[in-house]
């Protein structure tokens, strides 16, 4: 994830220098603020993968010599069954339909998001 983490550091740097000198010419507040987004969220996951490599280490599709034998095994754990996925999905539907139509469709999508994703974070903690 070294590689990825720095491909998108560099993304990260293109859209810092491009921003500047867009503000610096421009002054038009909705291209900066899209530049400024754009900077800011390629950071975070240049952040994200930088911080993976750091806890994990290299993976074995880093290495030239590996096999493929090599990244057999269990990835991760997958909740084998729940209905936090379709909270999540069906109040971010009536959300992204609630900026259109209204604020109580907005909020009442919002109030099925939040119970989505309470339910992802919490769903297997044991405490």
């Amino acid at each position: 994830m070294k590689l990825e983490a720095l491909l998108f550091a560099g993304v990260a740097a293109f859209f810092a220098v491009v921003t500047s000198v867009y503000v610096a010419l421009h002054r038009e507040p909705a291209g900066t603020s899209a530049l400024l987004v754009s900077f800011l969220m390629s950071s975070l996951i240049s952040f994200f993968l930088w911080m993976q490599y750091r806890r994990h280490g290299e993976r074995p599709q880093d290495r030239k010599e590996s096999e493929v034998q090599d990244g057999a095994g269990p990835l991760a754990f997958f909740s084998p069954r729940s209905y936090f996925p379709v909270f999540t999905a069906v109040g971010t539907a009536l959300a992204g339909t609630g900026v259109v139509y209204g604020l109580w469709l907005f909020l009442i999508g919002v109030g099925l998001i939040a119970p989505g994703v309470a339910g992802f974070v919490f769903q297997h903690n044991d405490r």
